[in-house]
This record gives structure tokens, C-alpha cells and sequence, in this order.
């Protein structure tokens, strides 16, 4: 299958084919205690290169491992459905933002309302699958536990966090009030389909009754 690239990818593909080779020109590099030389290429720095950022992706690493809590985690994933990736094409930011809230406050209320206290979230963006098919998704890391008013911990169930159908439903209503929000302040002009008002309800309703 063939995807067309956006010019943001192409110019990340040739940074990255092109890191630490001659086209990007090299530097010498110096041993101050025993004189030892080494001539190196340069590195294109973009911030998605793997080479690049190794180093910096293993300091995030040992940087959130310092802030997990020894208790148990649980793994939960919001993905935006296939219905809503034109829009994410066209409007990224407010599409990624919005993503962001909604999980957020979806976990943050059930925690409230089920487990009557505050969760703490660990929330990564993902927007693309491996073969660079667009998949926006965030994956979350929620402890098994919440603080309580008074900032006394209280455990949870280690089998589960929220029933899937309370987590869907509750996300699923987010994301429509973000866009209606977004739709009223006419923050999606750009996307042509947003243009319509009939066909923003239409997308509204389906939206609603995905399972």
C-alpha cells in the first residue's frame, strides 16, 4: 500500500537519511586526556530521529521511572475513531489537544466519581503506525490508587481500573463536547467538511453511536 507524504515527512525522512553522513558535513572529535582524534559526521538533530534522540529518549526514560509510584499501574489506551483522522490531518494541534483533555479529564472524573479521589496520569501521544498509516491514540499509565481529600492513599482493585464500556462513554462524550466547542467557535473552518452545519451533525451522530 502507498501512502502519500506530507512535506513535514519527507523533510523528517531526509534528515534522518542523511544523518551522520558526509552531506551534512563531520567535526573532530578530541580525547582531552590522551590526545586521541576521530573524525565524526555530523548528526541532522531532528527531534524524530532515532539516532538523534536516543539519548535524550533514555533520560525522559529514567526521568518518569523516578516518578512511578511502587504500586501497581494499569495500561489504558484512548484512540480517536477512524472517522475523525481527516480532521486530525487538517487541524493537528487542536485535534491532539482535545485528545489530550478528554483522556484526561475522563480518568480524572471516573476517579472521582468511582474511586473518590485523585488519580495521577502519565499520558504519551502516539500518531502513527509503524508503516506511517495515521493513527492518533494516547497511551495512558494510571496508578492503582487514588489520594483522597485529606492526601491519604487509597488503593484500588489490582484487576482493573473502570469498566471499558464507563471509560468509552464518558470519553466518547468528551471528544463530541470539545468538538462542538471547537465547531461553535469556529475553530474547524478549515476542514471543509466542518463548513456544513448538516453535515457536522451527521458526523456528530454517528460519532455518538460508535461501540
Amino acid at each position: 500500500m502507498k501512502h502519500l507524504l506530507t512535506l513535514a515527512q519527507r523533510r523528517v525522512l531526509s534528515a534522518i537519511e542523511l544523518c551522520r553522513t558526509a552531506a551534512l558535513g563531520g567535526h573532530l572529535d578530541v580525547c582531552r586526556q590522551c590526545g586521541f582524534q576521530q573524525p565524526a559526521y555530523n548528526s541532522c538533530r531532528d527531534r524524530h530521529c532515532p539516532k538523534c534522540q536516543a539519548l535524550a529518549q533514555e533520560r525522559w526514560i529514567a526521568a518518569r521511572s523516578e516518578r512511578v509510584l511502587p504500586v501497581g499501574h494499569f495500561h489504558v489506551v484512548f484512540t480517536l475513531p477512524s472517522e475523525l483522522r481527516p480532521l486530525t490531518k487538517a487541524c493537528p494541534r487542536l485535534m491532539f489537544g482535545a485528545l489530550f483533555r478528554a483522556a484526561s479529564k475522563t480518568l480524572i472524573e471516573l476517579g472521582q466519581n468511582r474511586l473518590h479521589g485523585l488519580l495521577a496520569i502519565t499520558i504519551v501521544l502516539h500518531t502513527w503506525t509503524r508503516d506511517l498509516r495515521l493513527h492518533p491514540h494516547v497511551h495512558t499509565l494510571v496508578p492503582a490508587g487514588t489520594l483522597d481529600d485529606a492526601g491519604r492513599w487509597r488503593s484500588t482493585s489490582s484487576k482493573y481500573l473502570f469498566p471499558v464500556a464507563a471509560l468509552a462513554e464518558v470519553f466518547r462524550g468528551k471528544m463530541l463536547d470539545f468538538l462542538r466547542h471547537m465547531q461553535a467557535h469556529g475553530q474547524l473552518q478549515r476542514f471543509d467538511a466542518f463548513q456544513d452545519p448538516l453535515a457536522f451533525e451527521r458526523l456528530m451522530t454517528r460519532l455518538a453511536h460508535l461501540r
